[in-house]
């Protein structure tokens, strides 16, 4: 048998052929190292992402927007824990993701969910019902659920899931925060609130106004990341954390939770007592500018807040009227007369001139007729002569008109308008941490109004004698009068004692601080505070224009003012703000307190005089705030004999100012005999 070699019975073409085959498996076999050296070494990170994409992903790890807090410290004793006024607390939102969800299932899903979720609508129903049958991985449900809503949601869905044979995570929770306020409505128009739908790019919150709004950007905080693994078994909203979230900075205000309600609680009282549209009341430390509270009648509800800005009627509630809003002052801008007449007596003294009027002058007041003025000016009653207390009682508009002729002689037009705004800062914003201050308006010699005639003319200072042509907000005549309180000093209206941040390890940042700012610059003699402070002593006593405000037990210092409210142009004689302010006790005050009602009912109350006036219906409301705050403060009584008539505390020899009222009394009858 002949045996043969293989290689020799293959033909050259085979040869060529598995020389080719060779070849390319050698080239491809290449390719395939290329390749892979490519994936795993060249885009070895691009991959490892997609692949980890597949099976986690980074979620975003919501932050807490900064809280608000009480001043707690504003008496001894009182409880040092933080109060707030409003924080974030945790909520959550309900998702589904439909295509893990099985249609025999869907619609049973549903029908049990629904009730636990608050849908009870047909409309509701129908509507979240199709949310089940889209193609998508997430469908949003419900919002804003509280934890206890989440608990009974989660022990429904785990014995649901497992009969159904539903993965896990077919539900789900996303986690955030939203405004809550412990107080509701307290300090609303204040505070203000945020949007119910976040920012969708920055999940920033959206504020409204106030305070949320001015101090938005420390408010803010940064969301963190955290690290989701997907898997059927796993469920969407936990995971390891990244990056933790950086909340926003809190803010600890001047107002006190205590003060704040005695306030509101009593104003909203006496704008009903009056049949008032509203009011506002400002009360503020003299000494350190701290608002211990800010109350407005109505006030603005942040629960409701798209309801305010839907309806024009309530618009107007949405902004802090005692900053926003200006008026011409009436009568409580007689005391700023007054001192600054005082001041020009204090210069001439300085150049050897003499005063333009001394405290006891007998200064004839029955002729109202001024220089420019087309009308004269009239008193409440005829008087025909008034040293200086008596015209700070009975609040006579002559005198002080006749004091500012004399001043203009003496010292000008131009240095009484610059002593209104320099020494008080009238026409100027005080700068409180509000948004929307209105600086109000001082006319200036030689400026023209928009309508061509002149700001000043020849009877204007008269008019401010008496707080006419002249437009303040209450802010500036509560700093104005604090001026008197502590002592001659000027200060600065504020509302935040400090700023701080805690970071995500715990330490914290002092942004602002604060709590340590007293009133330094002299703008007023003392001499020339005592005097006035004397002088608005008598108001509130017997013969004054404001018993009403007399606080029982308590020394009060205090003016009333009625003007009237301009209406298309013109001033109404049938629609007013009516305003107190004044301070207490007398001595060492513990605080200034203004109180305005808007347009209180027009009336005359026999015995008491016209209801519309002031001191009849704004100073009841300043000794009710006045003597509950000073009650909280634990203030002790300084005129424990200073009751009315027929209560078996009054002692006229003992209390206080008795014996001044009853010489003023005298002298004033013995000027004034009829």
């Amino acid at each position: 048998m002949n045996s043969s070699d293989p290689q020799k019975n293959i033909g050259s073409p085979d040869r060529k052929r598995l020389v080719c085959l060779a070849v390319f498996l050698s080239i491809l076999f290449c390719l395939l190292i290329i390749r892979f050296y490519q994936i795993q070494i060249v885009e070895g990170e691009k991959w490892t992402r997609v692949a980890l994409s597949q099976h986690q992903y980074i979620a975003t790890e919501p932050f807490m927007r900064g809280s608000f807090y009480s001043n707690t410290a504003i008496k001894e004793g009182h409880p040092g824990g933080e109060q707030p006024f409003v924080i974030d607390v945790p909520k959550f939102h309900l998702y589904i993701d439909p295509d893990s969800i099985p249609e025999s299932a869907k619609g049973k899903m549903a029908g049990a969910l629904f009730p636990l979720i608050g849908v009870f609508s047909e409309t509701q129903e129908k509507k979240l019902r199709e949310e089940f049958y889209r193609k998508s991985r997430s469908r949003k449900l419900a919002a804003w659920l509280d934890r206890e809503a989440r608990v009974k949601i989660e022990n429904w869905w785990n014995d649901f899931a497992k009969k159904e044979k539903i993965v896990r995570n077919a539900l789900y929770f996303v986690s955030d925060y939203k405004r809550s306020y412990p107080f509701g409505t307290l300090l609303g128009s204040v505070l203000h609130t945020v949007q119910e739908e976040k920012d969708p790019q920055t999940h920033q919150c959206l504020p409204t106004g106030g305070l949320e709004m001015l101090f938005n950007s420390y408010l803010k905080g940064k969301e963190g990341k955290r690290l989701i693994v997907r898997s059927p078994s796993h469920p969407l909203d936990t995971g390891k954390i990244l990056e933790d979230p950086e909340n926003g900075a809190d803010i600890y205000l001047t107002i006190n939770h205590y003060l704040q309600a005695i306030a509101e609680s009593e104003l909203d009282k006496g704008v009903q007592a009056a049949g008032a549209l509203g009011g506002w009341a400002i009360m503020m430390d003299p000494y350190t500018g701290e608002i211990l509270a800010l109350a407005q009648v109505p006030s603005f509800n942040p629960a409701r807040y798209a309801d305010y800005f839907n309806d024009p009627s309530l618009q107007e509630h949405t902004r802090v009227k005692a900053v926003s809003d200006c008026f011409e002052p009436g009568s409580i801008f007689k005391a700023i007369t007054i001192a600054i007449c005082l001041k020009a007596n204090e210069e001439l003294a300085l150049k050897g001139k003499p005063p333009i009027f001394t405290r006891d002058e007998k200064i004839a007041t029955s002729n109202g007729w001024f220089p420019g003025r087309c009308t004269p000016l009239k008193d409440g009653r005829t008087h025909n002569f008034l040293n200086l207390e008596m015209a700070i009682q009975k609040s006579s508009n002559i005198y002080m008109a006749r004091l500012i002729q004399r001043l203009i002689e003496a010292m000008g037009d131009e240095w009484y308008q610059k002593a209104i705004i320099d020494i008080f800062g009238f026409g100027k914003k005080t700068g409180i941490e509000l948004p929307a201050e209105n600086m109000g308006l001082v006319p200036t010699p030689g400026r023209l109004h928009p309508n061509g005639k002149l700001e000043w003319s020849l009877p204007t200072p008269y008019s401010l004698a008496i707080g006419h042509n002249i437009l303040v907000n209450s802010i500036q005549m509560v700093r104005a009068y604090a001026i008197f309180a502590n002592g001659g000093f000027d200060v600065q209206p504020h509302l935040v004692r400090k700023i701080v941040k805690t970071r995500p390890d715990g330490t914290q940042q002092i942004i602002a601080d604060n709590t340590n700012y007293r009133a330094a610059k002299q703008v007023l003699n003392p001499s020339i505070v005592k005097q006035i402070i004397r002088g608005m002593k008598y108001v509130t006593k017997e013969g004054g224009t404001s018993k009403r405000a007399d606080i029982m037990g308590y020394t009060e210092v205090g003016k009333s003012g009625t003007a009237e409210k301009i209406i298309d142009g013109k001033y109404s004689k049938d629609h007013n703000i009516s305003s107190f302010l004044g301070f207490a006790p007398a001595k060492n005050p513990r605080f200034v307190l203004m109180v305005s009602l808007d347009d209180p009912e027009k009336k005359f109350i026999p015995g008491v005089g016209k209801h519309q006036m002031g001191g009849v219906c704004a100073s009841p409301v300043f000794r009710e705030i006045a003597a509950l705050s000073l009650q909280y403060l634990g203030v002790s009584p300084d005129d424990p004999y200073g009751y009315p008539p027929g209560d078996p505390r009054r002692d006229p020899k003992r209390a206080d100012w008795m014996n001044e009222v009853q010489q003023l009394k005298e002298l004033y009858e013995k000027w004034n005999a009829r």
